[in-house]
């Protein structure tokens, strides 16, 4: 398993240095299917471009080839590089998407149980003193320790979806009629 700190310390700079902010680094897929996963977002529009992606996926590539050529290589077997925005339903992971996103739908799970719980969704108040805090459809509020947080993730709503602008919809009406004839 490759270690997420020396992914980020390596990925970060990358990011940063194109204006991106870093949103996420994972490594899943085990044995059959390992993959770095690294999701990113311009902090003015919080999406990325088709571009972005590629730029950004070019350049932490040649990080890694190069540590693999000095004999440094972060991960010992072959992955797959995945470099996207984060979306709409976007993972919450950093202080500031719990405070950003503040009055969304967002589903929770935690490292371990907490009062018998593991997993909360409902409604998210928003991040004070590294507490997140989420009230449940009972209108229940359920302060989170950050720290505690394993996942966190918002939910697709109309709501969401209307707080989202688009990068651009330029060619959004050829589309629709050419898939009309």
């Amino acid at each position: 398993m490759a270690d997420l700190d020396v992914l980020n310390a390596i990925i970060a700079p990358e990011a940063e240095a194109m204006g991106l902010a870093l949103v996420r680094v994972a490594f899943f897929g085990g044995e059959s299917d390992p993959t770095l996963q690294v999701m990113a977002e311009r902090p003015a529009t919080r999406q990325l471009t088709i571009e972005d992606c590629a730029d950004l996926s070019r350049r932490i590539s040649a990080q890694l080839d190069a540590l693999e050529e000095a004999g440094k290589d972060p991960i010992a077997q072959a992955y797959r590089l995945e470099v996207s925005s984060p979306g709409i339903d976007r993972p919450l992971t950093r202080r500031t998407d719990f405070a950003d996103w503040a009055g969304h739908e967002a589903k929770v799970a935690l490292k371990e149980k907490r009062d018998g719980r593991q997993r909360f969704s409902g409604l998210l108040i928003g991040i004070e003193d590294d507490v997140v805090t989420i009230e449940d459809t009972q209108g229940v509020e359920h302060k989170l320790p950050f720290d505690a947080i394993d996942t966190a993730k918002l939910v697709l709503t109309d709501k969401l979806i209307a707080a989202t602008i688009p990068l651009s919809s330029d060619g959004a009406d050829e589309l629709e009629e050419e898939g009309q004839d």
